[in-house]
């Protein structure tokens, strides 16, 4: 629960307007003052740094927090964002996490402080399933991750549908033991791993899943201990664009064929994944619709804030590249 300006009166035994006097460096003493910066840090009260602003001041500003601005995805993604909001001319705070719960709850604090209009937010799996509605202060859009039904406004991926054509295209060319490394931290790396399982389970096959963080360092570390084991997969799935280059790297170094000694299939459609030898089968998101879409979500809901939340899904796009050649 957010802590306001009467917790920390309450805590130090004082008025309000002695508070508020205190913190503006107004006329208090030096140990009235001490009083209620301890009460302050009691109650872990932060200012909000909007106040000073007039209350009917719009700041006409979106808040854009996503979880690595480095991954090709999100930058896509923020470029249609900050294009939709210049021509609605408005300004974007982008916001950087890491996948770091932490770190997304002081950017959501920053958000409220800065009083913007929304937010449009990828959030980790954990923050994800604790959004439920009414716990923001502003219109928020989702992307790439849902919350709780009904919560929140969102636009994401069909990514069970998605992980489930890389599957039934490695099956129709012949290979049975396809194994899946998938993010530990995001809806939608568990939505592609279910569509994978559920894909291979119905063509009669068993899943040989791992989880790992989504960056291509953590990725390569799990592809080599796993490709190095006995009975290795014949081809792998990757969640995103930074684990499929993590795998790749891997295979490279343990100097396996792709695909004669091993295919691999992954998701967005990055430059170098068709710059590589062999290229890499990927589904392309329609990162740009996404950040469009989240968009104009966002400013139907700022113009109507009591109307039903909405789910918008987009379809991905299968191209098929030498990697997942014939078995």
């Amino acid at each position: 629960m957010s802590v306001g300006i009467r917790d920390v009166a309450r805590a130090a035994g004082v008025s309000t307007a002695t508070v508020s006097r205190a913190l503006g460096r107004g006329p208090v003493s030096e140990a009235l003052r001490a009083q209620v910066e301890a009460a302050v840090r009691a109650t872990g009260y932060r200012p909000n740094l909007s106040a000073r602003r007039l209350r009917s001041q719009a700041t006409r500003t979106i808040g854009l927090i996503v979880a690595d601005i480095r991954n090709p995805f999100f930058t896509a993604v923020s470029r249609a964002v900050e294009d939709a909001a210049y021509a609605a001319g408005m300004r974007v705070i982008l916001c950087n996490t890491d996948e770091d719960p932490d770190r997304e709850a002081m950017y959501l604090r920053l958000m409220e402080e800065e009083r913007v209009t929304g937010v449009i937010f990828a959030p980790t799996r954990a923050t994800a399933e604790a959004l439920h509605a009414g716990d923001l202060a502003f219109p928020t859009v989702l992307i790439d991750r849902c919350g709780p039904p009904g919560a929140h406004d969102s636009v994401v991926l069909d990514n069970a549908a998605a992980g489930a054509a890389l599957v039934d295209h490695l099956v129709a060319q012949g290979f049975s033991r396809i194994g899946g490394l998938f993010g530990a931290t995001s809806s939608t790396a568990q939505e592609r791993r279910a569509g994978y399982a559920g894909a291979l389970a119905r063509h009669g096959l068993a899943p040989e899943a791992r989880a790992c963080a989504p960056n291509a360092a953590a990725a390569e570390a799990e592809a080599a201990r796993w490709l190095a084991e006995p009975g290795r997969p014949e081809a792998l799935v990757l969640s995103n664009g930074r684990i499929l280059m993590g795998a790749f790297r891997a295979a490279r170094a343990l100097s396996l064929a792709v695909p004669g000694d091993l295919a691999l299939a992954g998701f967005d459609n990055e430059p170098w994944t068709d710059l590589v030898e062999p290229g890499l089968t990927v589904v392309e998101q329609p990162v740009a619709e996404i950040g469009a879409q989240a968009m104009r979500l966002l400013f139907e809901r700022i113009a109507a804030p009591d109307q039903p939340v909405r789910k918008v899904v987009l379809s991905g796009r299968t191209v098929l590249r030498g990697s997942t050649g014939p078995r």
